[in-house]
């Protein structure tokens, strides 16, 4: 096994060709199992695995910075980095994250979740190497779904003009940025995949360099080349006009062919795109057959690829069931993605209303923007987004949504905590920010019939921007349909009063339980609207509690029990005792959601032993 030779990436510099595709081969049976056992992200990982290695054998990540775009292709690279028997706890509690994270390695350059930052980091890394005066190469591995959010072309247009030395690799595995055609487009690409190609370029260029007259000739040749390029094969003017050598583009599968070309694009020592086109999924043929449903995974079977659990209904089911339904009696509803559809149940809205779906890649700010002019012209768009990426969306929503005041519908899916994909995906912000938006309501389902009826309030009885917010997953055992009005009195009590909302509601519950058996009677309110909260109604609920504990899976600074604080101080109504149970200053990381409530003590254990601290 070539795989368990491989302890440091210098490993791999000394394998021959052989070896090399042995090692390639390995890692995707490595990569197959391993993700069979814990679920992951195992398309995109499976499209790179020749690019990684090709990687490392030409650069050194201990000292060389590789920035990954959103990350959930990192698998080989840590494969190959000495954290192969740390696989078996991959997004595990405790264990290997899913992304790149420098806590882990030294050959993690920058943490990595979302998309379309890679260039930008980059060129901050390389510019920091000039002024610094230091000796490394800085690459960014972005993919073609990340090339297309706004983010990646602001660095693009910086890096170029920028001339520093870094190096961004576009990993195509599915649109390219302009159609190839012609037989001669398909002559040059096939011609620049050669290493001959490469390795002549190289001897050319110094044998013309080392003269003045070879010099002019190299110059006057070159110009001839890039016209001819630019006009048979217009892929690549682009990117050279925003000051870009583009080379590409390249077998994303031919180990020689990728170290050929980052060898080059290493010499040249100016901003260099390079293009490499990729399968996703290569080498498992359920994942090459379906990329979208192997991008990310839950544990699945090895012979058959399906999962070896069976899906359950979810919050993000419901939601595309319920809006299809609506959609159905009014014509003016839209359904808006950033390349989400399936993640956030808008596939069957896609199938039966394509005229009224709208999947922007990956452009959070410019899908909220749009919904907002959608809405000032009279549809009623709904916006579907994870909220850990709704956070791109903060200048929009406060510009173009708010001051409008327009009716523009967001349905904030995988908020609170996500588990397994840890810190970068948790949705753990937006309680804090969508309550600020000047005009927005938030509202909090705590289950399916809540999501629905809220759903239907927020688009059919609701002007203004509406968001409605729900976790990842499944409802828990509190399955009553009691979302009308600011709060729902769920159990009666006097020694304390437990607030939560949404899914959370379930743990204060649990809490009330365990409490009642060591005889304390606690009240439990569930708050179905977070935004607004006026000084009206929180003191009409909370005036004379002597004992209060807010219950939420979001970040401390500005959270819902800060405001209930602020707003009772205000009117003189403090309790005696309170208590905010949140996350505190810090995300958490990798795990199930019930390991991260215990160890922040937010499952109803942590929640009743907290207040049995402060009563006694």
């Amino acid at each position: 096994m070539i795989l368990e030779r491989i302890h440091d990436p210098k490993d791999v510099k000394d394998l021959n060709k052989t070896e090399i595709q042995q090692l390639c081969d390995e890692l995707r049976t490595f990569l197959v199992e391993k993700v069979s056992k814990t679920g992951g992200h195992l398309a995109s990982n499976l499209g790179v695995v020749e690019l990684t290695v090709a990687i490392h054998r030409v650069f050194d990540t201990s000292k060389d910075r590789l920035v990954f775009d959103v990350g959930h292709q990192c698998y080989v690279h840590k494969a190959l980095t000495g954290r192969q028997s740390l696989f078996e706890s991959l997004r595990q509690y405790g264990g290997l994250s899913g992304f790149p994270k420098p806590r882990e390695s030294e050959h993690d350059a920058f943490i990595a979740g979302h998309a379309s930052n890679s260039v930008s980091v980059a060129l901050g890394m390389a510019r920091s190497r000039t002024l610094r005066h230091e000796n490394y190469h800085v690459l960014a591995l972005i993919g073609d779904g990340a090339m297309g959010g706004g983010l990646s072309f602001e660095g693009l247009n910086d890096a170029g003009a920028s001339g520093e030395q870094m190096i961004v690799i576009l990993n195509d595995n599915g649109m390219s940025i302009n159609t190839n055609v012609g037989a001669m487009s398909r002559h040059l690409s096939k011609l620049r995949n050669k290493p001959a190609y490469y390795e002549f370029k190289k001897r050319y260029r110094r044998a013309l360099e080392s003269s003045e007259a070879g010099r002019k000739f190299y110059e006057l040749s070159h110009d001839v080349k890039t016209a001819l390029k630019k006009s048979v094969y217009p892929g690549s003017t682009m990117f050279e006009d925003m000051g870009f050598k583009y080379m590409g583009p390249v077998d994303g599968h031919d180990v020689e062919a990728l170290t050929q070309a980052l060898l080059l694009a290493k010499e040249l020592r100016r901003p260099v795109l390079l293009h490499v086109n990729t399968v996703k999924g290569k080498g498992y043929r359920f994942a090459e057959e379906d990329p979208g449903r192997f991008h990310g995974i839950a544990p699945f079977d090895l012979q058959t690829g399906k999962l070896q659990q069976k899906p359950c209904e979810t919050f993000s089911h419901v939601f595309g069931e319920t809006i299809c339904q609506l959609a159905g009696k009014d014509k003016r509803i839209c359904a808006i993605t950033a390349a989400m559809e399936e993640g956030t149940g808008l596939t069957a809205f896609a199938k039966a209303y394509p005229k009224r779906f709208f999947d922007v890649g990956i452009a959070e700010g410019h899908a909220t923007a749009m919904a907002a002019g959608m809405a000032k012209q009279g549809m009623v768009p709904i916006f579907a987004v994870y909220s850990s990426f709704f956070q791109r969306s903060f200048d929009m929503l406060m510009h173009d949504v708010s001051l409008s005041r327009v009716h523009a519908v967001f349905a904030v899916d995988r908020a609170g905590l996500v588990g397994a994909d840890g810190e970068t995906h948790h949705g753990c912000f937006d309680p804090m920010y969508l309550s600020i938006i000047p005009g927005m309501t938030v509202l909090c389902p705590s289950n399916f019939s809540e999501l629905r009826m809220m759903l239907r309030t927020a688009i059919e009885e609701m002007d203004g921007p509406v968001a409605v917010r729900y976790p990842r997953g499944g409802e828990g055992k509190y399955r009553d349909c009691c979302g009308k009005g600011l709060v729902t009195q769920l159990r009666d009590g006097s020694d304390i009063t437990i607030v939560s909302y949404g899914i959370m509601i379930n743990e204060a519950l649990d809490a009330a339980e365990i409490l009642a058996e060591h005889g304390i009677a606690a009240r439990v309110l569930k708050l179905n609207r977070i935004a607004p909260l006026t000084n009206d109604e929180v003191c009409r609920l909370l005036r004379h509690e002597k004992h209060l504990l807010v219950l939420e899976d979001c970040l401390g600074t500005g959270c819902v029990g800060q405001r209930i604080a602020a707003i009772l101080a205000q009117e003189g109504a403090a309790p005696q005792h309170l208590i905010l149970k949140n996350l505190g200053g810090v995300l958490p990381l990798e795990g199930s959601v019930a390991q991260l409530y215990r160890e922040r003590g937010l499952d109803g254990a942590g929640v009743a032993q907290a207040i049995k601290e402060i009563l006694s």
